[in-house]
Order: structure tokens, then C-alpha cells, then sequence
């Protein structure tokens, strides 16, 4: 029997069976960010230990920098230690630290990609949720805890429990308007919050091939938000292309043997998945969230449920806190709602395709009087690249603020959040209760809904802005 894409490169890993559920993995890649890494660092030295492999550890400042423009990793008060405790511990370590304004700086799920530290058949992880979203290259990639990370850098392996496997299939066709984003809005909303639990989720099918890297990346980016600790796609030609020239990419010297490698990892003809979930991309519309948890999502054309008509394992009452807080009603049209603010950035949906197509909407129009809106480039990197097309002087010129790069409002970490009782239209990846500052309201949508919102002052079905 073949093998999938995840147990090949699970098995290449091991460097010992403990049981027949646990095993230790070897790491390829680390990565380090500013809210966890240097109290890492510092835990491992703190114990009398060094950092195993530290040409294999990356960091960079993301979660708790300001992004106003003109920033330093002192301007935000509430992260100004951490950014210099990390620069202090990596530095200590040998550990190649990407400062605030150099290339390299950004996100940590999007700086690694683009400087080619994520490849196919590497394993990798991270002090965050999201390292999933690396699973777009063929890697496994996941995130870990603070113990996890202290034991990574000390020895460069991992104990972990292997999952077990999924393979979400999708065909179709897009219908014009809808992105990558919706997909994995659909899918969540479709599967729910839990599906991917205790899986390792690999997505496939002909509209994944079709899809770029970076839409990939969102679609992986959200396999987390469906449960699932890992979520991958086979590399192909797109994925060679992509990694071609990167600062870390393997050398010309090593080029055809590492392509030859990669190109093993896909999942054999005769693979058996323990689950399988077949979805139609025709029936995908845009999609926004209503409530405080992923799953809570419709089209965004479409009505809230009533009560009576949900499907999935939600209780009422969680139905019923979620429209509270969110200051709607069952029934009622998301289209028309009055919004505040408009983030569009985060890990999910900050690289230059996301800002293009947010450009895109709003070229030679103004954002609605009274609303704020964001841009927060995901790294330095793609901050260049706009500026260089242009792009920065379209946002500015419809009324946008154009940041410097960071998580800025995903989290909130840094400051930079709404007001209580704001209604915000964001690109991020959770809505939860207070992700975006108390009492903030948050709808998650793709970078052409949340462009479209800024520019109507209230949720709008984006196929409507010409």
C-alpha cells in the first residue's frame, strides 16, 4: 500500500519509535518569534543547556511591534522588551535574527516561505498556531508550545503523537469573486470547528492545483481553524518555480537533486486516508463570518440561520451568546450591516497577491466617510514589492493607512486594536470574543470583501463594486 504525502515525510523523520503513537522527529527548521522566543532561549540557558542547532532556528519581531509607519521595536511601549530581549538572546545563541526594517523582517508564516527556510519534505514548527500555513510547500509544518520549544532548541527534535490522516478534495471551478480565503471559510463552516482534530489534513484536487502558492498558503493557514494541527499540499511545478532563487533555497549545485526529492513528495496513487471529504468549488460563494467562532459563517449574500436551522453540533445557547455579542439577529442579512473599521493583513491574507486583488477594488474610489482602514503588509519584503507596483499610493489615495509590517489588529498584541462595540471587517483568521480588542466585533472575509466594506461603509457582496 502507498503512503500519503504526511507519512513519508513523518517517517523520514523519526529518529525513535517510543510506541506505537509517539515517536521523537528530527526538526529541520525552527522559527522564533518575539512573544515567545527569547523566554525560550533564555529557559534553555536558564538550565544549563545550548541551543542544539542554531544555523537550523530563524526568529523575527512580528506579534508585539508597532506598525505605524516610521516604527521602531521601542514604539509600541507593551513589546518594546521583548523585542530586545530577543534581539539580545538570538544574537547570544548564534540564532540569525530578521530586524525591523531589513528584508527578512514580517510575519514569521510569511517571512520563511518567501526567503525559502520552508521546503518540501522538511519538518518544521513554530511557538504558533498558524505554522500550518507552511504546509503549502509540501512541508509538515505545526506549532507547539512553550515546553516544546525550550525541548526543540536544546536537542532539535520533537516528541510527538503521529495523527492520523484526511484528504480534503477540491474540484470545480471558482465562481468570479471568490478567493482562496472563502474556500477555507466554506470548508470550515461546511465541516466544522473540530473536523481536523487529531489529523493531518492534506488538501488537494484540481482547484488546488490551479491556485498560486500564496492562495495555498491561505487555504493551509486555515486548516487550524478546522482543528487540524497540520494542513499540506503536494508540491509541483508551481512549488519548484517558487522556491527557485530564494536567499535559503538550496544552491545551483544542489538544485536538481533537492527538485529530485521534493518531486517524491506526493501521496502515492494507492494511499489510504483514514478520512476523505469531496467538495464542489462551484457551490463556494464569498464568505464572512456572522458570529465569534470560524464555523459561524454564510455566504455573504445570505441570511443568518434561524435557530431552528442549524445543522451543526452548535448549541443554542452558544448560538444565541455569539449573536449577542455580535449585536445580530437569526435571520437577518449580513449585506447592509454597518461596519467601523477594515483590517486587511495577518498571516492569512498579507502577501502581495492578497494586496493586489484588495487594490484592485478599490483603484480610483474613496473608503466611506467615518470608516477606518487598514493595510499591514505581511514582511518588509512584500511592503517593497507594493511599493514598487504602486500599490501604496492606491490605498492612500482611496483614504487606506498603508503600515509598516506585523500582526497588528489579528491579535491585538501590540496595542493596535479597536474600540469596544466596533464592527470590524478583518482578513485575519479568528473572530473569537475579543481577538481584536474587548468588545470589538469582528467578520472575518477575504481581502476583496474586507476592501469592498471599506469602501461602502457596511458589508457588501464584493461582486457588486465594479
Amino acid at each position: 500500500m502507498g503512503q500519503t504525502l504526511f507519512e513519508k515525510i513523518w517517517g523520514r523523520h523519526v529518529v525513535a519509535q517510543l510506541s506505537e503513537e509517539w515517536a521523537l522527529l528530527h526538526i529541520d527548521r525552527h522559527l522564533l518569534h518575539d512573544l515567545s522566543g527569547a523566554i525560550a532561549l533564555e529557559s534553555v540557558k536558564s538550565r544549563g543547556f545550548t541551543v542544539r542547532n542554531p544555523e537550523l532556528v530563524f526568529a523575527t519581531a512580528d506579534h508585539a511591534v508597532a506598525t505605524s509607519q516610521g516604527r521602531t521595536g521601542y514604539t509600541n511601549p507593551g513589546g518594546a522588551r521583548l523585542y530586545e530581549e530577543l534581539k539580545k538572546a538570538t544574537e547570544q545563541a548564534s540564532i540569525r535574527f530578521f530586524d525591523i526594517g531589513k528584508l527578512g523582517q514580517g510575519i514569521v508564516h510569511v517571512m520563511a516561505p518567501e526567503l525559502g527556510l520552508v521546503q518540501p519534505g522538511m519538518t518544521l514548527i513554530c511557538g504558533d498556531s498558524h505554522t500550518c500555513t507552511n504546509g503549502a510547500l509540501g512541508a509538515l509544518a505545526f506549532g507547539i508550545g512553550s515546553s516544546e520549544i525550550i525541548h526543540a532548541l536544546a536537542t532539535q527534535t520533537l516528541l510527538q503523537r503521529k495523527p492520523r490522516t484526511m484528504n480534503v478534495r477540491i474540484h470545480g471551478k471558482l465562481k468570479p469573486g471568490v478567493f482562496a480565503k472563502d474556500v477555507g471559510l466554506f470548508l470550515i463552516g461546511l465541516l466544522g470547528t473540530r473536523a481536523g482534530t487529531g489529523y493531518a489534513v492534506e488538501f488537494s484536487g484540481p482547484l488546488v492545483r490551479e491556485f498560486g502558492i500564496e492562495a495555498r498558503m491561505t487555504l493551509c493557514n486555515l486548516s487550524i481553524e478546522l482543528g487540524a494541527k497540520m494542513g499540506m499540499i503536494a508540491p509541483d511545478d508551481k512549488t519548484i518555480s517558487y522556491l527557485s532563487g530564494k536567499p535559503f533555497s538550496p544552491t545551483p549545485s544542489q538544485w536538481e537533486e533537492a527538485v529530485a526529492q521534493w518531486q517524491e513528495m506526493v501521496s502515492d496513487p494507492d494511499a489510504v486516508f483514514d478520512r476523505e471529504h469531496v467538495v464542489d468549488a462551484a457551490a463556494i460563494a464569498p464568505m464572512m463570518t456572522w458570529g465569534t467562532s470560524p464555523e459561524q459563517v454564510i455566504a455573504i449574500d445570505a441570511n443568518i440561520p434561524k435557530l431552528d436551522e442549524f445543522e451543526s453540533g452548535q448549541s443554542r445557547d452558544a448560538l444565541e451568546t455569539a449573536l449577542a455579542y455580535m449585536d445580530l439577529r437569526p435571520g437577518q442579512a449580513l449585506a447592509g450591516t454597518p461596519i467601523d473599521r477594515v483590517f486587511i493583513g495577518a498571516c492569512t491574507n498579507a502577501r502581495i497577491s492578497d494586496l493586489r486583488e484588495a487594490a484592485r477594488v478599490v483603484a480610483g474610489k474613496r473608503v466611506a466617510r467615518g470608516i477606518g482602514a487598514w493595510v499591514v503588509p505581511g514582511s518588509e519584503q512584500v511592503k517593497q514589492d507594493a511599493e514598487l507596483e504602486g500599490l501604496d499610493q492606491i490605498f492612500l489615495s482611496a483614504g487606506f493607512e498603508w503600515r509598516e509590517p506585523g500582526c497588528s489588529m489579528c491579535v491585538a498584541a501590540n496595542g493596535e486594536r479597536a474600540e469596544p462595540g466596533q464592527r470590524v471587517v478583518s482578513t485575519s483568521n479568528r473572530n473569537f470574543v475579543g481577538r481584536q480588542g474587548p468588545g470589538v466585533r469582528t467578520h472575518l472575509a477575504s481581502p476583496a470583501s474586507a476592501a469592498a466594506a471599506a469602501l461602502a461603509g457596511e458589508i457588501i457582496d464584493p461582486r457588486e463594486v465594479a
